[in-house]
């Protein structure tokens, strides 16, 4: 069975951060270790507000010394960050995945490099951006950035497919092995276009647009966590990346018939083991 330590927010109610991703990767079969690095009474797109707190950098240094420490890190298959609220706490991720490389020198790192998207805006603390694209995302084995985020990285500006292939492989040359757009947002109007892109190959993926009244918060950190449960568990990352797209596309369907705009991640869980959808990979190169 692989393991995977999840370093990101959580809501206790609703899906998003860790309790978007958890328990997907479980359902798939893997054993997750969770570390949150916020505790949100819920997503903060909610007009009422939020309670909760944000945690120290020293928390996840220590929970993951204490893993190493009763001789279970080398056990660990893949790290992945998502929402991370200080500069302190990317530190603390760099260091918590050196210190998990040099016990499993095969696990995977996967940095979901959370800066914001073109709606909300920048969303994280001073000195989280410059850490993501700085440190965290060239140290990384792959990266799961929005347009946004991708554009951030590379500095490239992207309009067209060919602009996203071309930022794809200019991140590539920055250190990841891996790349998974999970939102191209300038591509089309009619449909979502999520991008893959490896030293050997470049695909798109697009599926229909879905109406919600209040747009689902959580869904990148679904994508993550469902493309690395699938390819800790040995699936290729292009049959991973089209898994993740069916399975995601299932669970928001089901979300949309229900008129809901909470990820219906537990009605919708035979999506992550058999998806309902299937939507071809294109291949760009």
């Amino acid at each position: 069975m692989g393991s995977v330590i999840s370093i990101q927010s959580h809501v206790v109610y609703g899906h998003a951060g860790n309790s978007s991703a958890v328990f997907p990767m479980q359902r798939m079969g893997l054993d997750v270790w969770p570390i949150h690095t916020v505790q949100f009474s819920n997503h903060t797109q909610y007009s009422e507000g939020w309670t909760g707190r944000s945690f120290e950098a020293s928390d996840i240094s220590d929970l993951v010394h204490g893993i190493d420490n009763i001789g279970k890190l080398k056990n660990c298959s893949a790290l992945i960050s998502g929402y991370l609220g200080s500069a302190e706490q990317c530190k603390a991720v760099a260091d918590s995945v050196a210190t998990m490389k040099k016990k499993n020198p095969e696990a995977l790192y996967v940095c979901d490099p959370v800066m914001g998207d073109p709606d909300k805006g920048c969303i994280v603390a001073d000195g989280v951006q410059e850490s993501l694209i700085d440190k965290l995302m060239p140290m990384a084995d792959v990266i799961v950035p929005n347009q946004f985020e991708l554009t951030q990285f590379t500095g490239i500006e992207i309009n067209s497919v060919e602009d996203a292939a071309h930022a794809c492989e200019k991140a590539l040359s920055m250190g990841p092995k891996a790349v998974l757009v999970k939102h191209l947002h300038s591509l089309s109007r009619e449909s979502f276009t999520m991008m893959l892109a490896t030293s050997r190959t470049c695909y798109v993926v697009q599926r229909p647009i879905l109406e919600f009244d209040k747009q689902p918060v959580g869904v990148g950190d679904l994508i993550t966590g469902v493309f690395c449960a699938s390819v800790v568990n040995g699936v290729s990352p292009s049959s991973a990346f089209k898994h993740a797209n069916d399975a995601v596309y299932g669970v928001l369907k089901l979300t949309e018939e229900l008129g809901e705009w909470e990820i219906q991640t537990i009605l919708a869980q035979h999506e992550f083991v058999e998806p309902t959808y299937d939507f071809p990979l294109l291949k760009v190169r």
